[in-house]
């Protein structure tokens, strides 16, 4: 196994190989959709340029936001996209200030399929099921609409969509490409049984609920080769009502596959009510998550030989245990990078985290983004 040293001599501060991406240490930056870009252009401004370096200094890897892969795959506005020329040269520019820093950093590709609304992108949404989310549209206050049931054209345009962006992120010159397959949105629609209920090659068993991930992924590899594909998977999270009747089986499977492809990497998200704690809950109508699986790191290591990455309201310290039991390879945080820029340097030295002010999480300026402080040691 490639990343699979012995247990209690790791690190947090060890080097890493992720595919073909070396990395200075083992933590990460997650995915973090903060909608600071123009809702109309979905361009990426000097303003993201700041934050992403900012947090790239001591990070071993950045993931960047979600980024929309079409109009219509929008499911909050605001967020960097990548499928016209300006959002890639707007990339291009966050890229080059990260690669400054000495740091790699993937790009986050994303479809909303069911999560995203007519409002939003002024035509019906789609999704492997025309199943509705059961919840509002936070920033409309609205309730969620029927989907299309998308035809095997609109799967064929959506795959396609998903390569163009991979070719966009490429020429912008990111690192990797990462799917996001969790939290509820397009391709967690498709893997899931209580959102796919189709009943042909797309739906139905464990298999054909896997093929519409692994087709997005083999079309990426084409573009980055698989050292520089990853995904990113909720098993049971249950963020935009989602939930599996047998999680074990349908990701047991699909990393599986993954593992045949020999993909770079594997984030997946430990159990949790997705920004519970800042105001934000989407009612669930399923049980809690660690009711199905526990641990979802250490069960689903045995079926991926590549690099795992854990995530999901980790601590410094939680983050060591989990990699000194070699239940994963790596740790993203979220939360924690958001009020601490300098966040790696605070763990290596014990200096205190800061807090973030949960009111400027979403939308407007500098402030709450890329006006935090680092860590100032006071001299005696």
């Amino acid at each position: 196994m490639e990343n699979q040293p012995q247990t209690q001599s790791r690190t947090l501060f060890d080097e890493n190989q992720v595919g073909d991406i070396k990395l200075r240490n083992r933590i990460v930056m997650a995915s973090l959709t903060r909608l600071r870009c123009d809702q109309k252009t979905g361009v990426p401004t000097d303003m993201h340029v700041k934050y992403y370096a900012q947090r790239a200094r001591g990070a071993g890897l950045i993931i960047t936001e979600s980024a929309p892969i079409s109009h219509v795959g929008q499911a909050q506005l605001g967020a960097g996209c990548i499928y016209t020329e300006e959002q890639t040269e707007g990339w291009r520019k966050v890229v080059e200030a990260v690669h400054k820093e000495n740091c790699p950093i993937v790009l986050q590709l994303w479809h909303g399929g069911r999560a995203s609304h007519p409002l939003l992108i002024g035509q019906q949404n789609i999704a492997p099921s025309p199943i509705a989310l059961r919840a509002v549209l936070r920033s409309k206050n609205v309730p969620h609409e029927t989907p299309k049931e998308m035809t095997l054209e609109d799967i064929a345009q959506v795959r396609t969509e998903f390569k163009q962006a991979a070719i966009n992120a490429k020429k912008a010159g990111f690192d990797g490409v990462e799917v996001q397959a969790a939290n509820g949105y397009l391709v967690d629609q498709f893997l899931r049984s209580a959102t796919n209920q189709r009943t042909d090659d797309y739906g139905g068993s464990v298999e054909k609920r896997a093929r519409f991930c692994l087709e997005v992924i083999d079309d990426l590899i084409e573009v980055y080769g698989k050292g520089r594909v990853g995904i990113k998977i909720s098993p049971v999270g249950r963020s935009m009502d989602m939930y599996d009747e047998d999680p074990k089986a349908t990701f047991s499977y699909l990393l599986s596959e993954l593992d045949k492809r020999g993909i770079a990497f594997i984030q997946m998200m430990e159990p949790g009510q997705m920004l519970s704690e800042i105001k934000f809950k989407i009612p669930t109508y399923y049980p809690p998550g660690n009711e199905q699986i526990e641990n979802v790191a250490k069960t689903f290591r045995p079926y991926f030989s590549g690099t795992i990455i854990t995530n999901m309201r980790h601590t410094p310290e939680t983050a060591l245990e989990v990699i000194k039991n070699g239940d994963a390879d790596l740790v993203s945080f979220g939360r924690l990078f958001i009020g601490n820029p300098d966040l790696p340097e605070r763990i290596k030295n014990g200096w205190a985290l800061a807090e973030f002010d949960d009111s400027t999480l979403y939308g407007g300026n500098e402030k709450g983004y890329s006006d935090y402080a680092d860590y100032v040691v006071m001299s005696e």
